[in-house]
This record gives C-alpha cells, structure tokens and sequence, in this order.
C-alpha cells in the first residue's frame, strides 16, 4: 500500500524488452539508499506498483554515485499503463511501499493502476497550475468534487467534475517535486480511482 506522497523523481536508464515484448525490464535511477531496497520490495513508478528484481549502485566513489533498482513490467501493465510509452530518459514519480507508523499524509493508494487519465488542458495561474483531464465513462462514475484521485502515483484533490472529464488544481510545491510540472495537453497519466468511491459504487448496485 501506499499514500500517493512522491519520495523522489527517478530516471530509466535501460529498457531491455523481453519474451517477444509482452515484458519490459527496466533499471531506475534514483535518490534511495541501496542498502534499504531489498529484492522483491515494492516501488510505486508513475503509480504503478512494480516489483524489484535486483538493486545496485553506479558509478564510483570519486564521482557522482547513483542508486539503481531493476523491475518488470508485464503485458497487463503495459496493455493498461503510460508504460507502453516509457523509454530511456523517462522521468517518473516514486513512492516507496508504507510502513506501520509511517504518517498517512495522502489517501490510502493500492499502486494498482485503473486505466488512462488524458491531459485536455493546462492553465498556469499566479499561485498554481489548473490541470483538465479526460477519462473512461467506466472510471468517471468513481470521480467526485472533493473526492481523492491518484494521478501518476500523486494523491490529489479533485477540484470539480463534469461528465468524463475532472480537473485539479496543483500548488507550487507540488509542481516543483514531482513530474506534474512536466505536464502538457494531449499527454497520458495513470489514473488510480479512490478505493472508497469503489467499495460506496459497489454497495449501491448491490441494494
């Protein structure tokens, strides 16, 4: 589980396609101590949960160290995700798994990824960035004004919703430590939907 608060931008340096394409394993630079990532610990990358196959460090002592981290991703996930258009250069959001006592400063997050969010819009006001943002008919039923959304691993708060389509405001400091301000129209985020918009949706149709 996680919280949707982004711990650190990271990087793919590699990306080796594998079984005819229908896998992806990537390396990921980032900022994380090696010596807390195990293998088979779960990052969230762009809010998608992804598993670590083998971790490292680069480069020597004597010049810039960077830590690595290794995982795959399978033809679900790129069939669903923004994966299917990662490649080397890559920014994307990272969030480590929850700990018990850690301080929930997000909404509870699964890292499991419902679909495609588009970008319609972008208006840069004084104080922040007022993002317009189209999805399914199917994920739309779960969005709601003041309601929580994870887009691109980040917890946000809807600001208002029309139809399929939602926006959201995002504060400077948001922009600044996460891949947001990279955000332009016509792009595609990973949309998670809030799991209590699901579970309310399912208690309804079952009345």
């Amino acid at each position: 589980m996680f919280t949707g608060i982004v711990t650190d931008i990271g990087e793919i340096v590699s990306l080796t396609p594998t079984a005819q394409g229908q896998l992806h394993r990537l390396r990921i630079a980032c900022r994380y101590d090696r010596a807390t990532i195990a293998d088979g610990a779960s990052i969230a990358c762009n809010g998608v949960c992804l598993t670590v196959v083998a971790s490292g460090v680069e480069g020597s002592k004597d010049s810039a160290q960077r830590t690595w981290f290794d995982v795959d991703t399978a033809a679900e996930t790129l069939a669903l995700t923004t994966a299917k258009h990662w490649k080397v250069g890559t920014r994307l959001n990272l969030e480590r798994a929850l700990k018990i006592g850690d301080e929930l400063g997000g909404h509870i997050v699964a890292g499991h990824a419902d679909g495609i969010a588009t970008i319609a819009s972008r208006d840069d006001l004084p104080d922040m960035a007022r993002f317009e943002l189209k999805t399914t008919r199917e994920l739309a039923r779960f969005i709601a004004t003041k309601g929580s959304i994870t887009l691109d691993g980040v917890s946000l708060t809807v600001n208002t919703v029309t139809d399929v389509t939602f926006s959201v405001l995002i504060i400077p400091h948001t922009l600044g430590v996460t891949t947001i301000g990279d955000w332009r129209a016509g792009a595609e985020v990973n949309i998670e939907v809030d799991l209590m918009a699901r579970y309310a949706a399912r208690l309804t149709e079952m009345k």
